[in-house]
């Protein structure tokens, strides 16, 4: 195991990072699985958007009693993707790991993450930004496909893309790298943003080393505290997301034609509620498969469009 220590002048080798909203009934799952940890060299980071339901007393109990540091920060509602940029702003740890507010992970999890990233040559780190793990159910069954190796180094546009493995996986990124790759922020509202608009980009020079361990247990039943089903309210988010991956990534059409027809569909159909013209988007678009794809999705997109108008009416 390589016992190389961190970064000179970074107090914490994890930042895990829990962002939250009216979430402290849930909270706990959090908390007790952070006290279980087997590798101590962490500190918890809550940024709170606008809880109303006493989120911020239950943390600041937590603080007297803990014996790792909680550091909380609380913000007005501006949405998910805002918080995690302060989140990622506020880090000290080398490796920022998000816990979300509704799940939990086992007691080794970021003792095995720490293996994991010391088993990366040190001469090859500088080239990775990430370790990627899976996910496994309350009652431990793992969740989704597995990785094509019990180790791969890849990242996470090939995965994705080439290797379909699209489900839910969990693991750390480099803070540095993340500061370079912020989220979009106040531009599109508290609309939801796909964090794969973060990891795509960050593929394109860095690499991941996944892993087919599980170590996140992942809950279900809980609403995403940043999703919303109103297609205006997400169409922000939505728009830049499908329209990035149609200008951007469009190299791994080879790979999943269905899925870019099916984001070709999604981006007209998110430009129509926020009132972009067909002469709009066909100007948004920079390469010519782009705009064959849309060329065949926008009158199945328009139709959609039209229906949710009426239903949202």
């Amino acid at each position: 195991m390589d016992d190389t220590p961190i970064t000179k002048g970074v107090p914490y080798v994890f930042t895990v990072f829990t962002p939250t909203y009216d979430r402290a009934h849930l909270l706990p799952r959090v908390y007790d699985s952070l006290r279980a940890q087997t590798f101590r060299d962490f500190e918890w980071l809550i940024v709170d958007d606008g809880s109303s339901d006493g989120t911020r007393d239950l943390i600041q109990s937590w603080r007297q009693e803990a014996d790792f540091d909680i550091v909380y920060i609380h913000q007005e509602n501006q949405g998910k993707h805002v918080a995690y940029n302060r989140g990622v702003q506020a880090a000290r740890g080398e490796l920022f790991l998000t816990l979300d507010s509704d799940d939990a992970c086992v007691p080794e999890a970021l003792a095995r993450l720490k293996h994991h990233w010391d088993s990366i040559p040190i001469e090859e780190r500088d080239r990775f930004s990430a370790v990627t793990a899976m996910c496994m159910d309350p009652a431990g069954h793992v969740i989704g496909a597995r990785f094509p190796q019990d180790i791969i180094d890849s990242d996470s546009l090939e995965c994705h893309f080439r290797f379909k493995v699209r489900d839910e996986k969990w693991g750390f990124q480099r803070t540095a790298v993340l500061r370079q790759f912020g989220m979009p922020g106040r531009e599109v509202g508290r609309s939801y943003m796909p964090e794969a608009l973060v990891w795509w980009k960050i593929a394109r020079q860095y690499k991941t080393r996944y892993v087919n361990e599980a170590l996140r247990i992942y809950h279900t039943g809980h609403d995403s505290i940043m999703r919303q089903r109103d297609p205006r309210v997400r169409a922000p988010g939505a728009e830049l997301f499908y329209r990035t991956m149609l200008n951007c990534y469009i190299d791994y059409l080879r790979y999943a034609p269905l899925a870019f027809l099916s984001s070709a569909v999604l981006w007209a159909r998110y430009s129509f509620h926020l009132r972009h013209s067909i002469r709009e988007q066909w100007r948004a678009l920079t390469n010519t498969w782009a705009r064959a794809l849309w060329a065949v999705a926008v009158p199945i997109a328009y139709v959609v469009y039209r229906y949710e108008q009426r239903s949202t009416a």
